[in-house]
């Protein structure tokens, strides 16, 4: 009897783990909150990504010497990351967008906020407020994760990938690029993929000119067509 009460006391607990305080996931060397905010991050005591460290020795230096800013407060530097992913087959089946939220969130380690339509379009069957996307912001420690993956993991495992477009910036230092199909990244399995959804991936800097942020690209190992 004593064991059957400590079992049913082990379940309860378990249970009462499974929707008190939030799970910690360990994903890569940063552990994530599963319900935390876009701001929040839960990384170990010292660690710094790969990226940012690069950024602040070597990248910051050589775009001083290139550009000759006066100060190091001056130099441009990437200021977050937006994922936007279009789910045009939610007009038949919404469930489709919680599909694409779970993949976006592995795919950014982040939950994604859903998108709704605006206004009613009767030519695309479209109603008003209707989920039709879903969308994420990568800041600080997640971002820079996210482009380590990004340009040398992602865009490698391309199909006849030749390079990225080195004129698609907007003129004002920002820089957008499209992905045909999200199973270049390692975090989806391709098992369990019922559609291919395309991804739009716009990196924000802080630069004033569109040469200053094709440089700073470049020096994160953008693989711009020469």
């Amino acid at each position: 009897m004593a064991d059957a009460k400590d079992a049913k006391g082990g379940s309860k607990d378990a249970a009462k783990g499974a929707t008190g305080a939030p799970e910690k996931i360990k994903r890569g060397t940063v552990v994530l909150s599963s319900t935390a905010s876009a701001g929040e991050l839960s990384v170990p005591k010292g660690y710094m990504p790969r990226l940012r460290k690069a950024y602040e020795e070597r990248i910051r230096a050589e775009m001083i010497k290139e550009f000759g800013y006066k100060s190091a407060f001056e130099v441009p530097k990437i200021d977050k990351i937006v994922l936007n992913m279009g789910v045009g087959d939610a007009v038949n089946d919404s469930k489709k967008v919680t599909v694409a939220a779970g993949d976006l969130a592995l795919i950014a380690g982040q939950k994604p906020v859903i998108t709704h339509a605006r206004k009613a379009i009767s030519t695309f069957k479209v109603r008003e407020n209707m989920p039709i996307g879903v969308k994420v912001t990568l800041r600080k420690a997640r971002m820079y994760e996210f482009l380590d993956r990004l340009v040398t993991v992602a865009l490698p495992r391309i199909r006849d990938f030749r390079g990225l477009n080195p004129k698609s910036f907007d003129g004002r230092g920002n820089y957008a690029l499209g992905i045909k199909e999200h199973l270049v990244f390692p975090e989806i399995d391709y098992d369990k993929v019922e559609n291919q959804l395309g991804l739009d991936v716009i990196v924000c800097t802080t630069a004033k000119t569109d040469d200053e942020a094709r440089a700073l690209l470049r020096a994160f190992n953008f693989p711009f067509r020469q």
